[in-house]
Parts: structure tokens; C-alpha cells; sequence
């Protein structure tokens, strides 16, 4: 798929690039990382059904500079972040977004990607242009995932901050809600820019972004609270933005890398 020059600054690095530095070697340490292989093109599987992405891509290259063995684990988005805060997992990846109310529960990384929040309908609508539009018709509904960014989107960027207005369906998955928006049961859904323009870039024109972003917001790994693991991964990280690692992976999987092919 093909992005416009503001989505792709909306997806670039966060951080100028940081001198090259020796990175620590953990002597090929077993480190379990939890997923949801539902967020494309992040993590996700692929019509041969191989888990593939930009996370994996990413952790296989922190793998590699800092000689740790991956061993991969799947999980709901609701599990993953009480499963890792409890020690069950070493890191969590699955596009998740800094917030202050999260590290209180897990550690993050830095951020290693930035994404917006765009809303997405059917390829035909036409009742509504933007969030506004959207709000001022009281039969409209919005899926969205309790928990989550694009749920807290919902609530307080479109809606009146009522966390339960029927208007709001609520599904365990991104994907589960997008289905339904597919099958007409509700009329908008909310993702990062990350997962919206794969999924729409798929879709055959049967799914179209409207209106502007609703926000930004930054991705970070998660990791027990204290996790030693921090510090290697987050220079890791600032290594892959100065050697432009990163600009290559957003590259290969929000340009060159078509979704569904």
C-alpha cells in the first residue's frame, strides 16, 4: 500500500539518532514475548497462516544485537497486560500505547513508533464525514475494545465521555469489531493508523478512513515491573533508530508490504 507523506511522518521514529554505542550481551538468555498476532501489519498471520510483521521483525532484530533467544507466547489483548504484570511473560507487543495509567501496572520501553487514531467505515458511507457528523446521529454505533485506545477514543473524542453509552459495542478483538462493521452491526470502528490503513489497504474498497486523526500516540514493548530487561531493549532500540533500521522496517511494512496478497 501506498501512504501519504503525512501518515508516513506520522509513523517515523521518535528520536533523533543516537550516537552507535556497544550494546550488552546477554548471553543467549531464553525471553518468553507475549502477542495477539491481530494487528496487522505489526503482528499478524499471513494467508499461509505465518506470524509475521514489524514487531516480529523488530524483536527478532533486538534478538540478534543483544543474543537473547525468542521464545513466542499468544494471548488476548485483555490477558496481556495483567498476564505480564504478573511475571507470566518477559514482554508484551502488540502495539501498545504509553500511558501513565499502564505503567503503574507494567514497565515500557521507550517508544519505537509513532501512530495516529483514524476512524474507519464502509467503503459506501455517506451519513457521516467525520466524528462530529458521526456523534450528531444518535443511531449510529461504534465498536470499540474496552480498554483500549480506540474504546477511550470512542468515549471521549467522538461521544460524551460515558464509558457506557449504548452507542459503544464492545468486542474482545479489534478484528471481531471489524467484522461486524463489515456486516453492517455497527457503523464505525477506531484503530491507530498502523492496523487502519493495512486493513483498509485490503479491503478492496469495501473499507475507507474518514475525517482527520482523532489523536497520536506512541507504541512501546511491555515488561514486568522492574524487568532487567528494560534497559537492553531500550538500547536496542536507539541503536536500530540511529543505524536506520526502524525507517527500513516502516518501509517494508506500511509502504512496500500489501495486505492480503
Amino acid at each position: 500500500m501506498k501512504l501519504t507523506a503525512a501518515a508516513l511522518l506520522g509513523l517515523a521514529t521518535l528520536a533523533a539518532p543516537a550516537l552507535a554505542q556497544d550494546l550488552p550481551d546477554l548471553a543467549g538468555k531464553e525471553v518468553v514475548v507475549v502477542t495477539e498476532n491481530a494487528y496487522p501489519p505489526l503482528q499478524f498471520l499471513d494467508k499461509s497462516g505465518a506470524a509475521v510483521g514489524w514487531e516480529y521483525d523488530a524483536m527478532a532484530e533486538i534478538a540478534k544485537r543483544l543474543n537473547i533467544t525468542v521464545k513466542y507466547e499468544n494471548t488476548s489483548w485483555d490477558a496481556m497486560i495483567p498476564a505480564v504484570s504478573e511475571g507470566q511473560y518477559d514482554i508484551g507487543m502488540t502495539g501498545i500505547t504509553i500511558k501513565d495509567e499502564r505503567k503503574e501496572k507494567v514497565d515500557f520501553s521507550d517508544p519505537y513508533m509513532r501512530s495516529e487514531m483514524l476512524m474507519i467505515v464502509r467503503g459506501d458511507e455517506a451519513r457521516f464525514t467525520d466524528a462530529a457528523s458521526f456523534a450528531a446521529i444518535p443511531e449510529l454505533l461504534v465498536s470499540a475494545q474496552p480498554g483500549t485506545s480506540p474504546f477511550y477514543a470512542a468515549v471521549y473524542e467522538i461521544l460524551d465521555g460515558n464509558e457506557e453509552n449504548p452507542r459503544i459495542i464492545k468486542f474482545e478483538t479489534f478484528g471481531a469489531g471489524l467484522e461486524a462493521l463489515k456486516a453492517g452491526d455497527v457503523d464505525l470502528t477506531l484503530s491507530d493508523s498502523t492496523a487502519a490503513n493495512g486493513y483498509v489497504a485490503a479491503s478492496n474498497g469495501g473499507l475507507k478512513i474518514i475525517g482527520t486523526p482523532l489523536a497520536s500516540e506512541d507504541f512501546g514493548f511491555i515488561f514486568p515491573k522492574g524487568s532487567e530487561l528494560v534497559a537492553p531493549v531500550n538500547a536496542a532500540i536507539a541503536s536500530m533508530k540511529a543505524d536506520g533500521t526502524l525507517d527500513a522496517l516502516n518501509q517494508k511494512w506500511f509502504v512496500d508490504y500489501k495486505m492480503g496478497e
